[in-house]
This record gives C-alpha cells, structure tokens and sequence, in this order.
C-alpha cells in the first residue's frame, strides 16, 4: 500500500520504523512544524522528522490540516491509507476521508480507556495494573473511532511513564502492521467503542508535578513515576527546587498515618529518617522513601550520594 505517517514524538518513531520495514511503501511524513525550545530558543527538529530526514522520505510540515492547501497536498499523495501516531495536530472529517482505505491510529491505551493526549501518565496516575495499546480507524471525535486490534499488558510495581512509553510504543509498531496487512487483504474486522468505561487522559502541565504531601504515600509513589522522564515529580528543600526521580513505600507504613511513624509529633512533609536506605518522608497516609533525587542545575544522584553532599535535617519539605 502507499502509505502516509503523521507523528511527532518520540512515541511515533517506533511505528514509523515497522512501517519502513515492511512490505509498504511510506511515500510521505507528516510531522509538527519546527519550533524554538531551550534557554537558547533554537528551532527543535521533532523526534519523527529527524527519522523522516535520515530516511530520506517526503517531508511536509503544515501548520493546520484546515486550510485547503495542506488538504490538497495530502490529495495529490493518493494514498490508500494515512497512519497516524501522536501527530498532535487535528484532522477535519473531510480530511480523514482521502486516502481510499482512511485513516488509521495507535493509541496508548485500551479503548475506550484513557481517551486524550496523556493515556500513559493518566494510567499510572490512577493505579490501572493493565493497559496496551490500539489500533482504531479515525473519525471526528476525539479516539472515537472503531476499534481494528488491541494489546494488553500489566504495568509492572516499578514502572514509570519513560519504561512504559519504551513497552508500548514498538508493540504499537507491530499491531499497525498486523492490522494493516489485514486492511490490504479485506479481513479487517471493525468494532465499535464501548459506550461504558470511558475516560480522558487530560495532557500533563508541570504544575502537577509539585508534590503535596498531605497526600498518601501511594498516591504521591504514582505521580512519581508517572512523571518520570517528563515533568518530574518535585518538592521544596531550603526553599531550592527538589525533583524526585525514584522512590518507594517505606516498608510496614503503606497504610500507615504520619501519627505511626518513629515520630509522632512530625506533620506530612516531615523528614523522618535519612540513610543509606533512602530518604523517609512522612505523608498524608504511610511514608514514602527518596531514592534519586536532583537538586536544581545538578545532577540525580542516588540517596546515599545525595546524603553525602547534602545535610538533610530531620525538617519538613513544602507542600504545594
């Protein structure tokens, strides 16, 4: 099939990849425009454009599919199918209708669940054990369209946003070409969302990162690694940003209220031991234990190197 790929991210890479290796042909990318990013505001090449510029592929960056140009250039492509994979931009219905077989995503969730642009941080935020990826055909509605094939995997005790992206996004990959061999061969079979189960995956802003810790343990041990590696989880020491890369429950105190801890007299936020083991902060319900953490301009380091140059007293970290 002559194919089409629409993508930006990193994510988007792994598809684009299966699609170069496969039977079809890939005779344009589509990907976000340049844009300046960084203290020095250089123009920053999108993950797939950096792949599309190695391949040598036909690369078309439109600012909008709304404007009859950039309509008329995916036209002229004639394409049996456009893939699209964390493109970011919207495409009209009257778009999604000119390649001859439509329009095909993969979406980082099991459909209808986690809907949106934050599939993989929404999941681990909210304790979901499984999750997988989807292959859909797209319609107007936001990840509405019918369902072609889904994968489900368990989302492992220790996993953060980065190793799960790095799960998903090949598995995406290889059911995109599973399903679309199936299309090519006219034994796809399509099934409609379920109208129950449905939830949005709003995007992730860096203000969620900071961490209240009148929460329980559990729930700030999510946002942990669901923040990791994009915004970071991070609290206050000394009033000097603190970012949270790696951490734990402290062992026996999951459930617990900062009134069980060692100290009774310490409120949520209280450091309440410091070792090799880690760095143990009292919380809303149980306490949570520092593993790796980045003072601001330094590097992450492990507790017991951060202890080595940093004197944590037995003192509070801010809450939002």
């Amino acid at each position: 099939m002559r194919l089409g790929f629409a993508g930006t991210p990193q994510f988007s890479v792994a598809a684009l990849d299966a699609l170069l290796r496969s039977r079809h042909r890939v005779v344009a990318v589509f990907t976000q425009p340049d844009r300046p990013a960084g203290r020095g505001q250089s123009l920053h090449l999108s993950a797939v454009k950096r792949r599309a510029l190695v391949a040598k592929l036909q690369l078309l960056q439109p600012a909008s599919f709304k404007t009859p140009d950039a309509a008329a250039a995916l036209d002229r492509l004639e394409l049996d199918a456009l893939v699209v994979v964390a493109y970011g931009l919207i495409l009209p219905a009257a778009v999604l209708t000119l390649p001859k077989l439509g329009c095909f995503n993969i979406h980082a969730s099991l459909l209808p669940r986690w809907r949106g642009a934050a599939p993989i941080q929404r999941a681990l935020l909210a304790g979901d054990t499984t999750t997988g990826v989807t292959i859909m055909r797209m319609e107007a509605g936001l990840d509405t369209g019918p369902i072609l094939a889904a994968r489900e995997v368990q989302i492992g005790e220790r996993e953060t946003a980065g190793s799960l992206h790095d799960r998903l996004a090949p598995l995406g990959g290889e059911l995109l070409l599973e399903t679309l061999d199936a299309v090519a061969a006219g034994r796809a079979r399509e099934q409609p969302q379920s109208q129950s189960g449905i939830t949005y995956a709003e995007k992730i802003t860096k203000a969620e990162a900071l961490i209240d810790w009148r929460e329980a343990a559990t729930s700030i041990l999510r946002r942990v690694r669901a923040f990791n590696p994009w915004p970071i989880a991070e609290t206050r020491m000394n009033g000097a940003q603190l970012r949270i890369w790696d951490a734990e429950l402290v062992p026996g105190m999951a459930a617990a209220t900062p009134s069980d801890a060692e100290d009774v007299s310490r409120p949520p936020g209280s450091v309440v031991a410091a070792s090799s083991d880690g760095i143990d902060v009292a919380c809303g319900r149980g306490a949570l234990r520092l593993l790796r953490l980045q003072l601001a301009g330094r590097k992450p380091l492990a507790a017991p190197e951060f202890l080595k140059s940093q004197r944590v007293a037995l003192s509070s970290f801010a809450s939002s």
